[in-house]
């Protein structure tokens, strides 16, 4: 599986999230606790936006996040009000740039941990299910790749959170035809570059691990010695597959069957299911 986090809020480096805390993700590359590997190894990718620009830039690579030297070098010159970050350890495919997260289409962005099992055999009927317009910017072979392209297909840039219901609805129905007792297994990631959506589920149940961080106004009255709670807003939001460290009261677990939005407009957090 994978290590993911994505960060929105106060214009910031790259670096403040990805390299200085205590349990970065940057560190999570060597030593998760929480995955299914304790190492992710198999190639890294950071997208991020700026202002004037529609689209996010994305660098990913397939080597080691932790001795990128390239990675460390953007991390510490980039500033970004919205940003991802994502490790891979590989279920299977292929050791790939194309393949590593996040995956780019237009102005969104999506990454992904977790799996469709047994995709290999469900992969060509999913495949077929991709609006033929869309079709040809899938570049890799990952089942977190054809994800983003059937939510595009239906409906991810009109309806978020519908279009990944039907998504999962979809590779559910395909998985059961084949025989696949337990098919999706998510946790995603997905942004427009304004707003930010993240889901929890599993077919089973038994979910990848998703965390929020806890409002910034009230963390500065349990942490009022934190440097950086003085420099973010109080909107600044992080959602991590793990906790970067163990201060009480930072993180909070996202519920199973769940998603949520960071906006402009205030955060929501609603039920999930598949559709």
């Amino acid at each position: 599986m994978c290590r993911w986090l994505a960060y929105s809020g106060t214009p910031i480096l790259l670096d403040s999230i990805l390299y200085k805390p205590v349990h970065s993700l940057i560190d999570q590359s060597l030593h998760a606790k929480m995955g299914v590997e304790t190492t992710n190894g198999d190639g890294f990718g950071v997208g991020w936006y700026v202002p004037d620009k529609e689209s996010p830039a994305v660098v990913r690579d397939i080597g080691p996040a932790w001795s990128d030297r390239n990675l460390r070098e953007i991390a510490g010159h980039v500033v970004s009000p919205l940003f991802f970050g994502h490790i891979r350890a590989s279920t299977g495919s292929a050791v790939q740039q194309t393949n590593c997260h996040p995956f780019r289409y237009g102005r969104w962005m999506w990454m992904h941990n977790g799996a469709i099992d047994e995709f290999h055999r469900l992969r060509r009927d999913l495949a077929l299910a991709v609006e033929p317009r869309l079709f040809p910017y899938v570049e890799g072979s990952t089942d977190s790749e054809m994800m983003f392209y059937l939510a595009l297909s239906l409906g991810l840039e009109e309806d978020p959170p519908g279009a990944v219901a039907r998504m999962t609805g979809l590779v559910e129905h395909v998985g059961h035809e084949h025989g696949v007792e337990h098919p999706m297994q998510m946790s995603v990631a997905v942004t427009d570059g304004e707003r930010l959506w993240a889901f929890r589920y599993s077919t089973e149940k038994k979910s990848r691990s998703l965390f929020y961080s806890t409002r910034v106004d009230t963390l500065r009255s349990l942490h009022p010695d934190l440097a950086f709670l003085q420099e973010v807003s109080d909107d600044a939001r992080l959602i991590v597959s793990e906790p970067l460290g163990d201060l009480p009261g930072v993180w909070n677990a996202v519920p199973e069957g769940t998603y949520g939005v960071v906006q402009p407009e205030g955060d929501e957090m609603h039920s999930f299911a598949p559709a």
